[in-house]
């Protein structure tokens, strides 16, 4: 990893096995903006494999589900808990990932929230609203804003196709309240027009195998995907060991994350294994409106 990071704000960073690690400057750029962004965090390979896993096993198909936006349109979300042994259980379980998360969280151990696949498809793809994570993460009993999500391109994710913008440094705003917004969370409307004048409106622009990891404060929102090109995204959430719920949820209590080597994507043919990942049904989440499944859109 370079010892200055690059970008308009100083805090992108090259991934560089083995020499890859969070430093001071990292760890800084990452309390300043509330995020970092990290090139090449999966190589063609790694991202190969988990785009086979999703597109040829049926996942999408049976588990996914529409959320829709405030005007109707819906991306689409697939949701697990627990992480398991193939190909998408190893990606949150990977060491770059996890202990890359931990450092930027002071170094205290993490867990797996859960992983969700976060999908537009062209033409229809609908928007994710601006929220905060911990804006609605707050509601399931979780105490402090001690979690960080860890977002992959597993195809590019630009403006054109609905990718994700964030205002810089939004975070120290604190939690903001969330409601309703169509079928999603979405922060108050009002206050994020006030913090639009205070905080840098950005656009992320990522590549496959690019990720931004950020923290559970951080403002963000996507667009529309008015494009003709898909826009898939591997999203991860981590909790802090001493941050667990203290209610029971539709998102896991604290659970051992075993880590697995850098290389353990690569060498893992078991491409997708459901059973024991307890994939979410929208019914037992009382933070979205759920709208179609595939079945009915064919």
């Amino acid at each position: 990893m370079p010892k200055e990071g690059f970008g308009p704000h100083g805090n992108e960073f090259k991934y560089e096995d083995p020499e890859f690690r969070v430093t001071d400057e990292v760890r800084r750029a990452f309390d300043d903006n509330g995020f970092i962004i990290v090139r090449g965090l999966m190589d063609s390979v790694e991202t190969g494999k988990i785009k086979k896993s999703l597109e040829e096993y049926g996942l999408v198909e049976k588990y996914s589900y529409g959320v829709p936006d405030s005007t109707g349109r819906e991306p689409r979300v697939l949701l697990w808990s627990y992480c398991g042994n193939d190909v998408l259980g190893l990606v949150p379980r990977c060491e770059k990932v996890v202990s890359t998360c931990e450092q930027l969280m002071g170094g205290d151990e993490l867990y797996h929230y859960h992983t969700k696949i976060m999908m537009k498809d062209p033409k229809k793809g609908g928007s994710f609203e601006w929220h905060q994570d911990y804006g609605y993460w707050y509601k399931n009993g979780v105490l402090k804003p001690d979690l960080l999500s860890m977002f992959l391109a597993v195809d590019p994710c630009v403006k054109e196709n609905g990718g994700l913008q964030v205002l810089v440094g939004s975070h120290k705003a604190g939690r903001i309240d969330h409601t309703f917004d169509g079928g999603q969370q979405g922060a108050e409307k009002e206050r994020v027009e006030h913090l639009k004048k205070v905080y840098e409106h950005f656009q992320v622009n990522l590549q496959p195998g690019d990720a931004i990891l950020f923290h559970s404060n951080l403002l963000h929102s996507s667009g529309p995907n008015d494009s003709e090109q898909r826009r898939w995204a591997f999203n991860c959430s981590y909790n802090k060991k001493s941050n667990n719920p203290v209610k029971k949820h539709h998102h896991p209590c604290y659970n051992k994350l075993t880590k697995v080597s850098n290389n353990a994507i690569k060498e893992c043919e078991n491409y997708c294994e459901p059973e024991g990942k307890e994939f979410v049904d929208p019914a037992t989440d009382e933070t979205v409106k759920a709208g179609s499944k595939p079945s009915q859109e064919q």
